[in-house]
């Protein structure tokens, strides 16, 4: 289960592909009523999952980011499950696996297809090289802040072009019209230097509301002054020009598509039954007609007994049917009937803070309705950013999941009291299906090695090298074992690039909790996977290891170096000189961080940014800091900035002085500490507030409790010569490390019980 869910052992996995309005109201049903034995993954290519309703009034300028996009970080937290953050590239239905693009395939037992629409622009000649598809709309973003800093800078008039005479082409029109002209005022430049088409396939616009709405749309589009282009395809488009296939030529700075939506492509290559477009046929019950364990709901889903317009309202009423369906299919019971409403509300706003009312032969308009919108949306947003405090809950009833014997067997074991000893260990079949697929770095020193077990490794020791030794070892931080494993790789690997040596081996220490065969062979896999991609890229072959059964996730690694055999050949902790410039190449933060996540009070964005930091090597950093000249160096760990500092400056002999101001620190971490939110491990690190000379002065400052935040997998500290600092630092940004810094200097020694001062 997910880090707030149940410790029964996972029994059956439902993995959700896409994070659309469908699977958020799962996750949201589930984190509500949890399913004993069944564990909830979500893979999505973004943490933050807009909601269609509201784009249009964030475009426009009525809302800002969070308002209109659901945390699906946090939104799995609430619901025990697992996000993983990925692009799924295709299903392996033979032996339930989804196929990601950046990391081993995800064992699934039901799965459900939540991924919206995909733009088919590849139809239309040109269209992929000029135009900005509006679809996948978890996308979007990034294209229009692009598209919006070209108008900001461009001198003079610009002419954009909306493709799509729907409500959602003329929502956007309208939005992006209303947004740029008071950018262009409050920028001082004329908004009329702004132009606006809209291209429709269809003789009117809304073709699918009634006369009266249509009407009222038209009539805006006229009074704005937005160019209408009726019964114009859009046969081409070119660099500067659109061609109808009317053979009208229009010229254009800017084409935004958002219509002939279809299938991901590689939905064709599952073998599962999709329609002309690529949308999932799907019966009644939202699954696949030819797949009992895939459900499909939203824009991708395609209803075999009654087509659907591909409308949100749609997509947001499936999630409660679909959260059922998928319970009742794991616990192999009958499945329930979704009947979608034959009329809906469509609220389609006209840029402003006006709105039009939508349904069936109905149509009213007005500042109210925006209003009465506005209130909608926002309630429904609430519920997926406010979560109910969920009682305590009662002891676990059996799992409802339909089990074969011999699993019903493995889950019975797994629950009862196990042995210590030997009697602990992972079962041999499991353990070596897990590493079958696992190909460790070959070195030429290593004589017994993973690839023919023996009782111990043997590795030789070059001539002229000296052996360095490390081990660290921690439990798991995070739901996702492959991420896990490839950070508590980068962390152990920490200790040899801070002194210098270049890694060798491996050997690991692994707990996993104990389950089905199948589900512990997975996460062994995964968290190991993880492990070795990362030993791979360094250099350093992975020789052997112990596997025990634990009631926690937990990953270490016994690691040896090489360094060449001479007093000077090592970065050492004692290495730091007066005048030295203290340099840090990684942001700081993780301590707090990770204590909030598992609360839901870290945005899932902050989360992103952290482990993408802790999965950096430090490398290059090592290397970048040796050739400046470093002569004093340890990694940022446990003991959090302060404590590893004072180490580096008692073992050197000298003072320090940080500057506060010029700490690099991850996103959201000053925000989490405001709160109080700390790591466990930072009421031992404050007590090192005695070595600060004048922390009274700072107690206050934002980022003073950072200074005793604990890190995992952090930067390299070093000391480099002042005249080269600057150049390293250079040096390394070039390198990928963005956040490295100066953030302070070495000192002549004072006074040995407080050696740190703080600066702002």
């Amino acid at each position: 289960m997910g880090m707030g869910g149940s410790a029964a052992p996972v029994l059956r996995d439902i993995v959700l592909v896409g994070g659309g309005h469908s699977h958020v109201g799962v996750l949201r049903r589930f984190g509500m009523r949890p399913e004993p034995g069944v564990r909830l993954t979500v893979i999505c290519t973004t943490t933050d999952t807009p909601y269609s309703g509201m784009l249009p009034g964030y475009i426009a300028g009525h809302y800002g980011f969070d308002d209109v996009h659901i945390d699906l970080s946090r939104l799995a937290v609430f619901a025990g499950a697992r996000f993983f953050r990925d692009e799924v590239i295709g299903l392996d239905r033979a032996t339930g696996l989804v196929l990601c693009r950046n990391r081993p395939p995800v064992p699934y037992d039901v799965c459900s297809i939540n991924i919206g629409s995909t733009p088919q622009m590849h139809r239309v000649p040109g269209a992929s090289a000029h135009a900005i598809p509006v679809k996948p709309i978890q996308q979007f973003n990034d294209r229009w802040l692009a598209l919006l800093d070209r108008v900001r800078s461009r001198p003079g008039p610009v002419i954009i072009a909306v493709v799509g005479g729907g409500a959602g082409g003329v929502e956007l029109v309208l939005s992006m019209q209303w947004r740029l002209r008071h950018e262009r005022e409050a920028g001082g430049r004329d908004p009329d230097g702004l132009r606006f088409h809209l291209f429709a396939a269809s003789a009117e616009v809304l073709p699918t509301h009634n006369a009266r709405v249509r009407r009222h749309f038209a009539r805006v589009l006229a009074e704005r002054g937005v160019q209408l282009h009726a019964s114009a395809k859009v046969a081409e488009v070119l660099d500067g020009r659109v061609v109808t296939a009317g053979g009208e030529t229009v010229p254009v700075d800017e084409v935004v598509w958002v219509t002939q939506a279809g299938g991901a492509s590689w939905l064709r290559d599952t073998g599962l039954a999709v329609d002309d477009d690529g949308f999932v046929i799907v019966d009644d019950h939202l699954r696949s007609v030819s797949d009992e364990r895939v459900f499909a709901a939203g824009d991708i889903a395609s209803m075999r007994s009654r087509p659907l317009e591909k409308a949100g309202v749609f997509a947001v009423r499936m999630g409660i049917p679909l959260a059922d369906n998928l319970r009742r299919a794991v616990r192999g019971e009958p499945l329930r009937v979704y009947r979608p409403q034959r009329h809906w509300l469509a609220l389609i706003s006209t840029g402003g803070r006006h709105a039009v009312a939508s349904r069936g032969p109905i149509g009213f308009a007005g500042d109210w309705v925006w209003r009465w919108k506005d209130g909608i949306d926002r309630r429904f947003m609430r519920r997926f950013s406010e979560f109910p405090v969920m009682a305590e809950a009662p002891p676990a009833a059996p799992p409802a999941v339909a089990l074969t014997e011999a699993e019903s067997t493995q889950a019975i074991s797994a629950l009862a009291m196990r042995c210590g000893g030997c009697g602990a260990k992972v079962g041999a079949t499991v353990l070596s299906r897990a590493l079958s697929n696992l190909q460790p770095l070959h070195r030429d020193d290593v004589v017994v090695g993973l690839d023919s077990p023996d009782d111990a490794a043997v590795v030789r020791v070059p001539p002229g090298k000296a052996m360095v030794h490390t081990v660290d070892f921690f439990r798991a931080f995070i739901d996702d074992s492959y991420r896990f494993g490839r950070i508590a790789a980068n962390h152990a690997l920490g200790d040899l690039f801070a002194m210098g040596a270049e890694p060798q081996t491996a050997a690991a220490i692994v707990t996993v909790p104990p389950g089905l065969e199948s589900k512990v062979e997975d996460v062994l896999f995964q968290m190991m996977r993880g492990a070795v991609d990362v030993l791979d890229a360094a250099g350093c072959a992975l020789v052997g290891g112990h596997t025990g059964e634990g009631a926690e996730l937990a990953l270490g690694f016994s690691l040896h170096g090489l360094l060449d055999d001479r007093p000077d050949a090592a970065m050492r902790k004692g290495g730091l000189v007066a005048g030295d410039a203290l340099i840090l190449t990684k942001p700081i933060g993780t301590g707090t961080l990770f204590a909030a996540h598992p609360r839901g009070l870290a945005k899932g964005r902050w989360i992103d940014a952290a482990l993408v930091s802790m999965e950096q090597s430090s490398r290059d950093a090592a290397r970048i800091l040796r050739e400046h000249g470093a002569r004093g160096c340890t990694d940022v760990t446990g003991f959090g900035l302060l404590g590893h500092v004072v180490e580096m400056t008692r073992a050197s002999g000298v003072d320090a002085e940080l500057t506060l101001s010029a700490l690099p620190v991850l996103e959201g971490a000053e925000d989490c500490v405001a709160s109080g939110v700390t790591s466990s491990l930072q009421p031992a690190n404050v007590r090192l507030r005695r070595a600060l000379r004048n922390q009274a002065a700072f107690a206050d400052h934002p980022r003073y409790p950072l200074l005793f935040d604990p890190q995992t997998a952090g930067g390299l500290l070093a000391g480099v010569p002042a005249d080269v600092a600057q150049y390293c630092i250079a040096r390394l940004r070039e390198s990928g490390y963005l956040h490295a810094a100066v953030i302070g200097r070495i000192a002549p020694p004072g006074d040995a019980m407080e050696p740190i001062t703080l600066v702002d």
